[in-house]
């Protein structure tokens, strides 16, 4: 699958076709003629080489493995959702803050927890046991977070530093966030928002390699 192939709002015509349980009612909603709704369902098949979704008596359903998909990742990242909302309001308790671009930090709030949900599905398939299970997060992802500016900003290393940080992709996940909330970043917001979005690619790809192969899925 070329990863440069695959269009991310073809993600909106899932989610509306699996909440209208109907194409004609879900191209509405998009605001989308029926047709171009079918064409994009076709594409959306194409791309993951299933169906997604079958027609029932009670309208369009999720097939079998895309049910599995939206249980656990959309479990895991509703919960990252409320999770990240209640930490905002119980600061605010505490320290008054702004955000200077609440439409971009909800943005970046539910592409973050969905790209980490999909990395999280990808994982449990792939680890055998609880411990093989918490190595990529213990040993990858937590030093990526500490390293990637959550605490402190990449202009304060030495240039050759601030270089080598550019390659850590959580750089780009906190300066969105840290963008969206005081106006300032470490990278332009655009590659932000880039970023976030090739990693979430990067995991429906995998995720779809999964599903077409049947790895860990069949055993």
């Amino acid at each position: 699958m070329n990863l440069r192939k695959i269009d991310l709002n073809l993600l909106v015509v899932f989610d509306a076709i699996i909440a209208e349980r109907s194409i004609t009612r879900a191209a509405q909603k998009v605001g989308i003629s029926q047709s171009a709704m079918s064409h994009a369902l076709g594409r959306l098949r194409v791309t993951f080489k299933d169906d997604l979704v079958r027609r029932t008596s009670r309208g369009m359903e999720a097939t079998s493995y895309a049910e599995a998909l939206i249980g656990y990742v959309g479990a895991a990242a509703t919960k990252s959702v409320m999770l990240g909302i209640l930490i905002l309001v119980t600061a605010r308790l505490f320290v008054p803050y702004g955000i200077a671009h609440p439409v971009w930090m909800v943005t970046f709030l539910i592409l973050t927890a969905v790209t980490f949900s999909l990395l999280g599905f990808i994982l449990g398939l792939w680890a055998d046991s609880f411990e093989q299970l918490q190595v990529v997060p213990l040993m990858i992802v937590t030093p990526l977070t500490f390293l990637g500016g959550a605490f402190y900003s990449i202009s304060m290393l030495p240039p050759i530093w601030q270089k080598i940080t550019l390659f850590n992709p959580v750089v780009y996940l906190i300066s969105g966030f840290r963008w969206s909330f005081y106006g300032i970043s470490d990278v332009n917001v655009i590659a932000s928002a880039a970023a976030t979005l090739g990693f979430l690619a990067l995991c429906l790809v995998i995720v779809s390699w999964i599903f077409k192969t049947g790895y860990k899925l069949k055993t």
